[in-house]
């Protein structure tokens, strides 16, 4: 009983391996705020908007435009560069849109 309680203490000071993100994949509402980025890859168009403090894989998708909505927004290109966006802001890239790897919510 006693080492099991032990392992338990343990477990719980720990906890699980790795850590989960909490940036939300939401529907798009102009009325919440949310992160909005629209994009391309491989003649597909997306449009994918973000709630939540996080960060999340983006597939190495071009970023055509950023709408950073209420959001402190860094986003992680295929260069290394990081590039970080203020809250209330919109940014389009019509000639040379980043190749992004991640985005992240402050």
């Amino acid at each position: 009983m006693a080492m099991a309680l032990a392992a338990a203490t343990a477990f719980t000071m720990v906890g699980p391996a790795g850590s989960a993100s909490a940036i939300d994949h939401v529907t798009c509402d102009p009325d919440r705020g949310y992160l909005k980025v629209w994009s391309h890859l491989n003649g597909r168009d997306s449009v994918d908007c973000y709630a939540n403090r996080g960060k999340t894989d983006f597939g190495n998708w071009w970023v055509d435009k950023i709408s950073t909505g209420n959001n402190v927004v860094k986003y992680y290109d295929a260069n290394g560069d990081v590039v970080k966006i203020d809250r209330n802001k919109v940014i389009s890239y019509p000639n040379r849109p980043p190749k992004v790897k991640a985005i992240e919510i402050l």
